[in-house]
């Protein structure tokens, strides 16, 4: 893991990049990249509870919060997050060339993330940083996809044999896998790496 590599490839696909030692760090991070006035919402993330944002969201009375945790109706929200102004998320994981690798269930996270919300954070832990496509591939399918099966009660294969294998299954929570490479709006997508595990 080479970080100042990390940081360099970011910046020349186009993205933001911030290096902080903790997840109080990255909350003050985030407070400053949210402006009064905003819409902000986010993706479904582990990494963002365990940061606190979840929180920060809902104590910022300045700001008008799409939170998708308390809606009625989340179809709804997850096509209001599209003229938000911020949407923050994590990613399944990131290459040491600044890719981002993300596997969705219903698309709304990744489809938020390549278009729409005017500024996207993604915050992501030292443990999603991995060397290339593959080892991203592997990551998921072996970490990832089990984890957040077992989080939302799924009971799919992985579940059963501990890693993934390519199931039918129609409950099953991965279904679009996309890579983005860079950036078509420069420094739209401004990512956190937090020196902490965080999230699957």
């Amino acid at each position: 893991m080479n970080i100042e590599e990390l940081k360099r490839n970011c910046e020349l696909n186009r993205f933001c990049f911030d290096y902080v030692e903790t997840v109080e760090e990255c909350r003050e991070l985030v407070g400053q990249l949210i402006h009064e006035g905003d819409v902000v919402s986010h993706g479904g993330s582990v990494t963002l509870s365990e940061c606190g944002i979840i929180d920060l969201l809902r104590s910022r009375k300045d700001i008008t919060y799409l939170d998708r945790e308390n809606c009625e109706d989340v179809q709804k929200l997850y096509r209001e997050c599209f003229s938000a102004d911020v949407y923050l998320t994590s990613s399944n994981a990131i290459t040491q060339k600044g890719e981002l690798y993300n596997v969705d269930g219903t698309g709304n996270r990744v489809a938020a993330m390549i278009f729409g919300p005017k500024k996207v954070i993604v915050i992501v832990g030292i443990n999603k940083i991995v060397e290339n496509i593959e080892d991203a591939v592997k990551r998921v399918e072996e970490i990832a996809a089990v984890k957040n099966n077992i989080r939302l009660h799924k009971n799919n294969p992985c579940v059963q044999v501990g890693h993934c294998v390519h199931c039918n299954s129609p409950i099953k929570i991965c279904r679009e896998y996309t890579v983005i490479s860079s950036s078509y709006t420069p420094q739209r997508i401004h990512i956190i790496c937090v020196n902490k595990e965080l999230g699957y």
